[in-house]
């Protein structure tokens, strides 16, 4: 068992990798009014000074996410406590004078989920950073909501174990914002989301009561399952200040990478439902449209071809003899279904350049330096030639330029809208792009959102794809839980 440390604070800034950063406008800050005056008063009381910021260009950087467009109001102060019982104390005053709190991790979100509202508190958690225990026997890790992924992977890692969830963001985003989204990523086609991986979580009420749900053994069903309830809810159901997350043994053998480039994205879809046709299961399986090679090229001169209409990525990380076998399974069904160019490498240099061309594709297009509009819908894998080609028909048809790359294994596809900065009538159009990427996906039987999470940008997209029903039990679970509206007001319902 591991003692407690606590993690590299890697916070994001103005330059971040992550979509367009919008802090360069002016900031401001609510006036506060009675309600306000008497919280401020009350937080001043009970914390240390450096935990609230009320200075509007301090707390410029935490006002809103990466989500491109997404509204964000001026806060009444950003709040930076260091523990689970000063997430309490802010909580209960914020209740007793019904004042908004929206919880924060890294600001790495791409829904608008993290946004400040109008006279609200931010309750930013990214001082709350300790690894508090790796427990190599049980093979589970119990961490604060402000731990970066990849600094809980790297201890992990130490200890013989593994982290599987890896969003994009994984250098800088926080389990905290992992959990509150579902976040998924590269391995999560094999190996799973964030939800397969929380065993418990400690979290402070809309009430401000530290309660803890779930559990730490391998199995356990006693009562409703309240952690994964709250995994994937935004902090619009209470406040995450502790989780523990299973983890698994380390990978020993080496990947085998296959690649193959594709004329049609028919064929590219063509091949992936080959691939889950034939039960084979890679444990990363990434496609990147002909727009995103260019703009990899464009940045970084690596060579790619750019006349293929995409490229398929797929990696396989079993022993031998299996790894052979599927390796060339694979390649088989890509040879199959139309690609040129197939191969299998099992060069990690050769594999790693590969990877880094996906991996590569958000922060390329930052260099052109349009704002960046990023889409998320997921899509029964049969289903994802078709949507491809509805996105290349909606990216013609509204004049903006649309790069897409998708985790393919999975069916989730990430078109990135791009528009000119200062040009009203191209965010137009690329807004209409948006909701119509949105309103094909719930055609075609998909959902809206497969790990980016509901927030501010897909609120009227995710109440056309759910039952009445389902909706209302939503909406009964919030009231119930937060009866007075304090917790992160106005997202995900």
């Amino acid at each position: 068992m591991s003692e407690t440390r606590t993690a590299t604070p890697q916070t994001p800034t103005p330059e971040r990798p992550f979509g367009w950063d919008r802090g360069t406008s002016a900031a401001r800050m609510a006036e506060p009014g009675e309600a306000g005056r008497a919280v401020l008063a009350e937080l001043a009381a009970a914390l240390p000074a450096d935990r609230v910021l009320t200075d509007a260009d301090t707390a410029r950087p935490y006002v809103h996410d990466e989500a491109e467009w997404a509204e964000y109001g001026a806060p009444l102060a950003v709040v930076r406590p260091r523990s689970t019982a000063e997430v309490a104390a802010i909580v209960r005053a914020a209740a007793r004078h019904r004042v908004p709190v929206v919880p924060r991790g890294a600001g790495t979100g791409l829904s608008g989920g993290a946004n400040a509202v109008d006279g609200g508190l931010v309750l930013s958690l990214e001082r709350m950073r300790d690894i508090v225990e790796i427990d190599a026997g049980e093979r589970l890790a119990v961490v604060q909501p402000g731990v970066v992924n990849d600094d809980l992977r790297a201890a992990a890692a130490k200890e013989g174990l593994w982290y599987p969830p890896d969003p994009a963001s994984a250098p800088w985003s926080t389990i905290g914002g992992n959990v509150a989204t579902n976040a998924g990523g590269l391995c999560c086609v094999k190996y799973g989301v964030t939800r397969d991986y929380v065993l418990a979580l400690e979290i402070v009420t809309a009430a401000g009561e530290i309660v803890r749900v779930g559990r730490r053994t391998a199995k356990g069903v006693a009562g409703y399952d309240l952690a994964g309830l709250l995994v994937g809810s935004e902090g619009t159901l209470g406040v995450i200040t502790e989780i523990t997350v299973r983890l698994r043994p380390a990978r020993t053998a080496p990947p085998r990478t296959v690649v193959g480039f594709f004329d049609t994205l028919a064929d590219c879809g063509a091949a992936v439902a080959a691939v889950t046709a034939a039960g084979l299961q890679p444990a990363i399986f990434e496609l990147v449209d002909r727009h995103c090679l260019k703009a990899v090229n464009d940045w970084k001169h690596m060579g790619l071809p750019e006349d293929a209409a995409a490229l398929l990525l797929a990696q396989t990380d079993l022993p031998e003899p299996a790894a052979t076998a599927e390796a060339d399974g694979i390649l088989a069904a890509f040879e199959a279904n139309g690609a040129r160019d197939a191969l299998v490498s099992t060069d990690p240099v050769e594999a790693d350049a590969l990877f880094a061309a996906r991996r590569l594709a958000y922060p390329a297009f930052e260099q052109r330096g349009d704002a960046q509009l990023t889409e998320d819908v997921c899509l029964p894998r049969n289903r994802l030639a078709e949507m491809l080609e509805r996105i290349e028909e909606i990216s013609a048809r509204h004049d903006t330029f649309i790069g897409t790359v998708a985790h393919a294994g999975d069916g989730n596809l990430h078109p990135l809208i791009m528009v000119p900065p200062g040009d009203p009538e191209a965010k137009a159009r690329a807004q209409r792009a948006f909701d119509e990427i949105v309103d094909a996906a719930i055609d075609l039987g998909g959902t809206v959102t497969g790990e980016h999470g509901v927030g501010l940008l897909k609120r009227a997209g995710m109440r056309r794809e759910l039952d009445p029903g389902s909706l209302a039990m939503q909406e009964a679970i919030k009231k119930a839980l937060d009866p007075d509206g304090i917790l992160n007001p106005g997202k995900v319902l």
